[in-house]
């Protein structure tokens, strides 16, 4: 009776012209996943620094004098900076001298003491005794003079620190004494960057020398410095730094606080556009040989999964696990595991794709 009941509304639903309800087929771009070589960014933050950043410190107490330049200012070596009060200093240079002046008549007494002393002793009309007190004399004068030569040339530096010069081309820094001020040796002046060329000092992660050695690297031969790529610089508010630079030094171990190795890449400045201070972004390229590469569009995340849609030979979609790593352009995944190549996949319109859905393309 069942089967008669269904042919009878099956007749009637045909008489009454009601047509059964057809499968859908929607049209989603896809796309066959292919290994290629591709070229990540690896970013890391960075601080830049003239590559002579020297302070600026007084060799000798006194009154500042004189302040030869102005913040910001761009100076050669030796070129004057600052002049200390150099009278006291100039007072010693003339006390040395007249010690000196003093020292050398004394040695030349003592030297003719000795030598008539000589003269006699050969004679036998003085003593041994006599003879070697006053070659003693006469060395004790000799010593003397040397010591008052070098307080003269002592005395002479002392009144060149009070003039205090670049040691290196460079932009000052702040300056935060005045003239009139008293200084001292150790209180910081100002601060000269060279920065003819400068140093982008950024960490490399730990995360980062483990993939290089289990990838073959030797990090002090390959990593240090010859293998590294051209490095860019870019600024914070995302302008490209129009120089390249290079990696120059690699310290010899991880960090323990950071779990970083710290690194310099050198950038050349000729129009002075970079100073010391500015912060930013180092960019090096990883070439990545024979990886899968995807749109992320064709990536759907669900809570701390990632899943793709994969097209199976009846145009139906099956849902794959997949786990990626950005390449940093905004638009593509490596995919690490979860996918083989030639697999095809649905690119735009993921998000909206259900399991076992029939798809055209």
């Amino acid at each position: 009776m069942k089967c008669v009941a269904s042919v009878a509304v099956m007749a009637l639903v045909w008489s009454c012209g009601v047509k059964m309800p057809e499968e859908t087929h929607k049209s989603y771009e896809t796309v066959t996943v292919k290994k290629q070589d591709i070229t990540i960014p690896l970013r890391f933050s960075a601080k830049m620094k003239g590559t002579n950043d020297v302070t600026i410190s007084p060799q000798v107490s006194g009154q500042l004098m004189e302040i030869c330049v102005r913040e910001g200012e761009q100076v050669k070596k030796g070129q004057k900076l600052f002049v200390i009060d150099e009278r006291n200093a100039a007072l010693e240079l003339q006390s040395a001298e007249a010690n000196l002046e003093a020292s050398l008549a004394q040695e030349s007494n003592a030297k003719l003491e000795y030598e008539s002393n000589k003269n006699l002793y050969e004679k036998r009309i003085v003593s041994k005794y006599m003879l070697d007190d006053s070659e003693n004399k006469y060395k004790q004068a000799q010593a003397s003079v040397i010591q008052s030569r070098a307080a003269v040339n002592r005395a002479k530096v002392n009144l060149g620190y009070c003039t205090i010069s670049a040691p290196v081309s460079g932009l000052i820094d702040e300056i935060p004494v005045r003239v009139g001020d008293q200084v001292s040796p150790g209180m910081q002046l100002t601060m000269v960057s060279g920065n003819d060329k400068m140093f982008a000092e950024f960490s490399l992660p730990e995360s980062i020398l483990e993939m290089a050695v289990a990838s073959g690297y030797s990090v002090r031969k390959d990593l240090s410095l010859q293998n590294f790529p051209d490095v860019t610089f870019v600024m914070k508010n995302g302008t490209e730094y129009a120089h390249k630079g290079r990696v120059v030094t690699a310290t010899g171990m991880v960090k323990a606080s950071t779990g970083t190795i710290a690194l310099k890449a050198i950038f050349p400045n000729p129009d002075l556009s970079l100073y010391s201070g500015i912060q930013g972004t180092v960019v090096i390229p990883s070439e990545e040989k024979g990886v899968m590469v995807i749109p992320q569009v064709a990536v759907v995340k669900l809570q701390n999964k990632q899943q793709v849609y994969k097209v199976l030979p009846d145009s139906t979609v099956t849902a794959l696990d997949v786990t990626t790593q950005d390449v940093g352009d905004g638009e593509n995944f490596i995919v690490l595991t979860g996918m083989e190549e030639g697999d095809r996949i649905v690119t735009v319109g993921a998000n909206n794709v259900q399991e076992g859905q029939r798809v055209l393309f």
